[in-house]
């Protein structure tokens, strides 16, 4: 990077602060919502002492405030791939595979997000970005209608793929075109309320499936929903009647825990708004669509394969007792389900470690840092007192849990199904990449912060 470069994070950090201004200004709800979190977030933190102590110690506490995820939905391959090439100018890279055809959602997708523990320290803003399977439409008219709609738009403005160029061809953005490009790949995210569409295309799409209604009816994208992190959600869920915001019915992902675990999410439903549709006779007719919404998450710690495996497990078998109504009509069962599988995953730091179900970072004590000549492995040094651990956050998502915000968002009888289609290669073609393994991303901050930790005891016994 050059002398006048911006760095990655910085430009991630005023792309994330400029769409969640724009997000309060389009969806006034966004900015309720917000106060709420910070409401419960600074409330959980005076409650809890520890737990504010220990996000000091570990530079997690400034980023909680500042944490957002978006999503966005994209129609085609070639969107896809420029949208790589924009996130790569934010120093956020394709993570993890997602088929969400399993829960009767016509799309794939990946998180782009910052990698690394510098980066994400910094700023760890993530997009959950899906593509539009229309492979899955049963209609085969309706879905080449909607390949010839998609092939005709253009997401990106001229200015964003001039500095998205530059960027790639210079290594980097110096601040004007930095901020140029942040106004420039916004417009990628902003609300179009005038369809690409006439009203009985527009109805037809949204007969297949709402969501296919979203992607292809609209010039744009458009961010669906912009997400803070809260560190109590049961007591935003609780609260948001009380500042007029309704939830959805129940808390997608593992039920409340002392030990927090994967990730937590909650909404509140989507807005219907006024849009308008350009007939055949060149009137524009008047109508609504529902697609934005809020989301809230709280997140918790990252799991080895083998704890998610029982997650999965657990998860599974939750919804052979009961399975979620789109209505929320059996909310009350489907929480007592859920508290009842999960009774067998272990809600205690130490045992979640020692079981190997979980990702944590290790870092020396204040004994651990006064103390001379030591040997061992990190399990003696552990009960030496010498080093501590910590739970490495979980940055990723579940596709289970993103159907189910989707299909909360998309109306009670949005629920449709689609033939499990997992397709990750297809999706790496289209994407232009290869997606990056999640567990091999923790299990890579683990070991480095032990290997962190036995190097510093070994300097310290070389300084003795």
């Amino acid at each position: 990077m050059k002398s006048d470069h911006i760095s990655t994070s910085d430009i991630r950090s005023a792309f994330s602060a400029a769409m969640s201004a724009m997000y309060r200004e389009e969806v006034p709800a966004y900015g309720t919502l917000m106060e709420l979190v910070g409401r419960v977030n600074d409330e959980t933190l005076a409650a809890q002492p520890t737990l504010k102590e220990r996000l000091q110690a570990i530079d997690y506490l400034d980023r909680i405030s500042e944490e957002r995820h978006g999503a966005i939905r994209l129609g085609t391959a070639a969107e896809l791939a420029m949208m790589a090439r924009v996130f790569a100018v934010m120093g956020m890279y394709p993570v993890g595979y997602y088929d969400l055809s399993t829960a009767g959602v016509p799309v794939h997708s990946t998180a782009f997000r910052p990698i690394g523990d510098a980066e994400l320290k910094r700023n760890p803003f993530r997009v959950f970005t899906s593509l539009l399977r229309l492979d899955l439409i049963a209609d085969e008219e309706l879905g080449e209608a909607s390949a010839q709609i998609l092939s005709k738009r253009q997401i990106f403005t001229t200015g964003a793929i001039e500095l998205t160029e530059k960027a790639e061809r210079d290594g980097g953005l110096g601040k004007e075109d930095a901020q140029r490009f942040v106004n420039e790949v916004l417009e990628t995210f902003r609300w179009h309320d005038e369809a690409n569409v006439d009203a009985a295309m527009y109805h037809r799409l949204h007969d297949a499936h709402r969501l296919i209604a979203d992607v292809v009816s609209f010039k744009g994208p458009h961010i669906n929903h912009l997400t803070p992190r809260t560190l109590d959600i049961d007591q935003v869920q609780s609260l948001m009647p009380e500042y007029g915001i309704a939830p959805k019915a129940v808390v997608e992902g593992p039920p409340t825990r002392a030990c927090p675990i994967l990730l937590r999410q909650t909404s509140f439903k989507a807005l219907e708004e006024p849009v308008s549709f350009c007939n055949a006779d060149g009137a524009w007719e008047t109508g609504s669509h529902t697609a934005r919404f809020g989301e809230i998450e709280q997140r918790g710690v990252a799991l080895t394969p083998k704890g998610r495996a029982l997650y999965d497990t657990l998860l599974d078998n939750s919804r052979k007792i009961v399975r979620p109504a789109a209505d929320g009509s059996n909310a009350r069962d489907y929480e007592a389900a859920l508290a009842q599988s999960f009774a067998e995953f272990p809600d205690d730091w130490s045992t979640i470690r020692a079981e190997g179900l979980g990702y944590f970072t290790y870092s020396l004590t204040a004994k651990g840092k006064a103390a001379a000549t030591i040997r061992g492995n990190i399990e003696t040094l552990i009960d030496q007192g010498l080093v501590q651990f910590d739970p490495i956050v979980y940055e990723d998502f579940l596709p289970v849990s993103a159907a189910g915000i989707f299909q909360s968002n998309l109306g009670d009888g949005a629920q449709q199904e689609f033939v499990a289609s997992p397709n990750q290669k297809r999706f790496e073609t289209d994407l232009g990449m290869k997606v990056l393994n999640e567990f091999d991303h923790y299990a890579g901050i683990e070991q480095a912060s032990i290997d962190a930790c036995l190097q510093a005891l070994s300097k310290q016994d070389a300084a003795e």
